[in-house]
C-alpha cells in the first residue's frame, strides 16, 4: 500500500519555498545528474528505529554511490555493502529525493517516497513482539539492506533520552567546529567517551530491565554510522539514533536543532503515554531550558531531569553554559560534573 512521509518541502508549499531551500534542491538535481552519469547507483543507508507491539518508526536515506559487485572480496567494501554509506563519503554522495522504497516488516511491505533530502521517517502499522527486530530495505536498482528496530514492550514505564555531543562523548570543539569535527574525524577511537557515562547508563539498564535508550542529537545523519560505531566500543546501551538533516528548509535558512528536540520530546510522550523519561543532556546548549520547558508541559512524562556540567574549559569552547529556563520544575532535578556523580544524584531520587 503505498504511503509517504510528510513532507514540508512539498507541493503545496512549493511556491513559497525559500530561496537557500530552491538552491539546495537544483545543487541536489545537478549532483544527482553527474553522480548517475559516473554509473552511481542508489544506495539504501539503514538508521536504527523504534516501535510499539502495533507500528514501528523507521528510518533510512537513500544516496547515490558506486556500484559494489556481488563477488567483491575487499573486507572493506564487504562492510560497506553491509553497512552502507559510511564516513566523508556520506556527506559528499548526492542524496535522492522522491524516490520511492520498499519497506518489508513483520509480513508487512509498504513504499514511501524519500524526502528532499533522501531521507525516509515513516510509521508502518505492524504486530511485533517486544525485543529487537529488524526490516528490509530497498529501492529500484540497490541491494537490500536490514534497520535494526526496537519494539518496546507495553509494560515498561521507563525509558532514557540521552543528548550525544559533551553528554555521552567529550566534544571540546568550539560549536562552529563540532560540525566539522563530525564530519571529517570519521574514526570512533578518536571521540572521548565522557567520564562514567557508560558505566551509568549500563546501571540504569540493569536497574531497569527492558527500558528503551534513546539518543536525541541535533547531528547529522551523514554522522549515524560513525556515532553507532562510537556508543558500541565504549560500550553504550544500544538504541536508536534521532538525528537531522542539514541545510534549509522550506521556510528558513536552516534547520533548528532545539525544534528537533523539542518535536521529538513530544512525539515520544504521544507515542508511549505510559512512559516517564529520564532526560539526559549537559549544560552546554539548550538541553536544560529544553527539558525544564517539556517537564512544564508534560510531568507525568518525566521522571527526572540529568544534566552534566561542562568543565570551565568545555564550557568556554561551547560558546557559555546554557540559560536556565524560567520555567518552574516539579520533577527531580540532577547536576553533577561526570558519570560517577550522576548516579549518586539518580540514587537520591530513586532511580538506581
Amino acid at each position: 500500500m503505498p504511503a509517504s512521509p510528510p513532507d514540508p518541502a512539498g507541493s503545496s508549499v512549493s511556491e513559497v519555498r525559500h530561496r537557500a531551500a530552491r538552491i539546495e534542491d537544483w545543487i541536489h538535481v545537478q549532483h544527482v545528474r553527474w553522480a548517475r552519469s559516473r554509473g552511481q547507483v542508489p544506495t539504501v543507508v539503514p538508521y536504527t528505529g523504534y516501535g510499539s507491539t502495533e507500528w514501528v518508526r523507521v528510518l533510512c536515506r537513500v544516496l547515490l554511490s558506486r556500484r559494489i559487485s556481488p563477488d567483491e572480496t575487499s573486507p572493506r567494501r564487504r562492510r560497506r555493502r553491509e553497512q552502507g554509506i559510511r564516513g566523508w563519503r556520506s556527506f559528499t554522495s548526492a542524496p535522492v529525493g522522491n524516490v520511492p522504497v520498499v519497506i518489508e516488516v513483520g509480513g508487512q511491505t509498504i513504499e514511501v517516497l524519500t524526502d528532499r533530502g533522501g531521507v525516509v521517517d515513516t510509521r508502518v502499522p505492524v504486530s511485533l513482539a517486544p525485543g529487537w527486530h529488524q526490516a528490509t530495505l530497498s529501492t529500484k536498482g540497490s541491494e537490500k539492506v536490514t534497520a535494526p528496530i526496537q519494539v518496546l514492550d507495553p509494560e515498561v514505564s521507563f525509558g532514557i533520552i540521552s543528548d550525544v555531543d559533551d553528554t555521552v562523548m567529550v566534544t571540546a570543539l568550539p560549536r562552529p567546529f563540532v560540525a566539522f569535527w563530525n564530519t571529517f574525524v570519521l574514526d570512533e577511537h578518536a571521540r572521548m567517551p565522557t567520564q562514567g557515562m557508560s558505566v551509568l547508563y549500563e546501571r540504569l539498564v540493569r536497574a531497569h530491565p527492558g527500558v528503551p535508550v534513546l539518543y536525541l542529537s541535533t547531528g547529522a545523519w551523514n554522522v549515524a554510522p560513525t556515532l553507532n560505531r562510537f556508543l558500541s566500543r565504549n560500550l553504550y546501551p544500544a538504541g536508536p539514533l534521532l538525528l537531522t538533516d542539514w541545510g534549509p528548509t522550506h521556510d528558513r535558512w536552516f534547520r533548528s536543532g532545539r525544534a528537533h528536540k523539542e518535536e521529538n520530546l513530544r512525539r515520544l510522550a504521544g507515542e508511549f503515554p505510559g512512559v516517564r523519561w529520564l532526560l539526559i543532556g549537559d549544560d552546554g546548549q539548550h538541553d536544560e531550558v529544553i527539558y525544564a520547558d517539556f517537564a512544564a508541559e508534560f510531568p507525568d512524562h518525566v521522571a527526572a531531569i540529568a544534566i552534566r556540567q561542562l568543565t570551565t574549559g568545555e564550557a568556554v569552547l561551547a560558546g557559555g553554559r546554557g540559560k536556565a529556563s524560567q520555567v518552574e520544575v516539579t520533577v527531580p532535578w540532577v547536576a553533577a560534573a561526570d558519570g560517577s556523580e550522576m548516579a549518586d544524584g539518580l540514587a537520591e531520587v530513586g532511580l538506581l
